[in-house]
């Protein structure tokens, strides 16, 4: 049996790793994405074939993972109870080269390391039953034998020093955390008392706020279709604008969020999480969008963005919905095109200015002072039709005061 690992050197699939190898006897094959987490990839390599891989892939994932979804949900302005998607929009993109890699290398089954309480399993398991549905899927999290001897991370911590596998963690660890391009997240451990705060030096990608530099920096962003293309008037590879606004955003305290979360599986979480460049971006964009969009787009915007913001965070990312929401998003970023520029300021994002060739808002139509292009008498008209059903049903006594 050959059996095609999601691997990230951590504590759960180094020992998922050497549990699968021993208990089906298979040759195990770890895959690693790069998403611009920034570890030591020689060393996770190194690790996987100690722990009992016979094949290490290490894939450069970064620009896919940012133009092929990244920038895809930044046109919608997603979002999932105020989440940003960063780990969400992640999985979709391990699984599907996952994939890749089981069937080029003719393997009979992928596994990964997600438990059984959390969206992760949702995540991978759907794109694996979307992209090849014919492979056997391995879930240890929920199997019986690998629960009976794993109730916890104590018990895989005492596994790996048994076993000899190189691990970077203590039962003294206070939380968990989950880093790409996008975000920084922090959940487990002491993050589950609701009650307690977390130790400021928590946080990788961002300075407090408190921290913060006391003069405010300015940034200039453009947008063509809806995608950032230049940042302070350079043009920069997708991935390596996100990575630098994650730098400039980081410095100045931006996009630190604490929030109670509903899981798919119904299972209220407490996540923290850092993603300053994307909070940016996504103010940014949305600046944009309120120059070119009028009433009806902008307001089927926000009802169909809290669709795709579910389809991501619920694992659907290969949905005809999202296929076709995707569609929508295209159409109305053709004209978010442009440039703001804004003021970064102890966590605050502070608009200076916006422009685009495409913007519908005319100053002259706007002022009070101007009558050429809107005659004010219209509007009683106006008024009269559009309050039309409103005052029969006050003649009729069924609006009450």
């Amino acid at each position: 049996m050959k059996i095609v690992l999601a691997y990230s050197g951590g504590l759960d699939t180094s020992v998922i790793l050497k549990y699968l190898k021993d208990r089906y006897g298979a040759e195990i094959i770890a895959f690693v994405a790069d998403l611009g987490q920034g570890d030591d990839f020689d060393k996770i390599k190194d690790k996987a074939i100690k722990t009992g891989a016979s094949k290490v892939y290490i894939e450069d994932l970064r620009k896919e993972f940012v133009e092929g979804v990244v920038w895809k949900v930044l046109k919608s302005e997603a979002k999932y109870e105020n989440y940003l998607l960063g780990t969400s929009m992640a999985r979709p993109v391990i699984a599907k080269k996952q994939v890749e890699i089981a069937i080029s290398e003719g393997a009979d089954a992928v596994a990964h390391g997600a438990t059984g309480k959390g969206n992760d399993q949702v995540r991978f398991e759907l794109t694996y039953k979307a992209l090849a549905p014919n492979l056997k899927i391995i879930s240890p999290w929920k199997d019986d034998d690998f629960l009976s001897k794993f109730k916890g991370r104590n018990d895989m911590i005492k596994y790996a020093e048994e076993n000899g596998i190189p691990i970077e963690v203590s039962t003294k660890k206070p939380y968990s955390m989950d880093p790409n391009l996008v975000h920084i997240s922090y959940e487990g451990g002491i993050l589950e008392d609701t009650t307690k705060s977390y130790d400021e030096d928590m946080f990788k990608m961002t300075v407090s706020p408190e921290r913060a530099p006391d003069k405010p920096e300015e940034v200039e962003i453009e947008f063509e279709k809806g995608i950032p293309v230049k940042l302070n008037g350079k043009s920069l590879v997708s991935y390596e604008l996100l990575k630098e606004l994650n730098t400039i955003g980081g410095r100045n305290g931006i996009g630190r969020i604490d929030i109670v979360e509903n899981r798919l599986v119904g299972i209220k979480s407490r996540g923290v999480y850092e993603t300053p460049g994307l909070t940016i971006l996504q103010f940014a964009h949305n600046l944009l969008g309120q120059l070119v969009w009028d009433r009806e787009v902008y307001s089927l915007k926000e009802v169909l963005s809290v669709k795709y913001g579910e389809l991501v965070y619920f694992g659907k990312w290969y949905h005809p919905v999202r296929y076709g929401l995707d569609k929508f998003f295209d159409e109305i970023n053709e004209y978010v095109c442009g440039k703001v520029r804004l003021k970064l300021y102890k966590g605050n994002i502070i608009p200076l200015s916006r422009e685009s060739k495409y913007s519908i808002y005319d100053p002259e139509l706007s002022s009070f002072e101007g009558v050429d292009l809107y005659d004010h008498k219209d509007a009683r008209g106006f008024i009269n039709l559009y309050g039309l059903p409103t005052k029969i049903m006050g003649m009729r006594g069924m609006l009450k005061p």
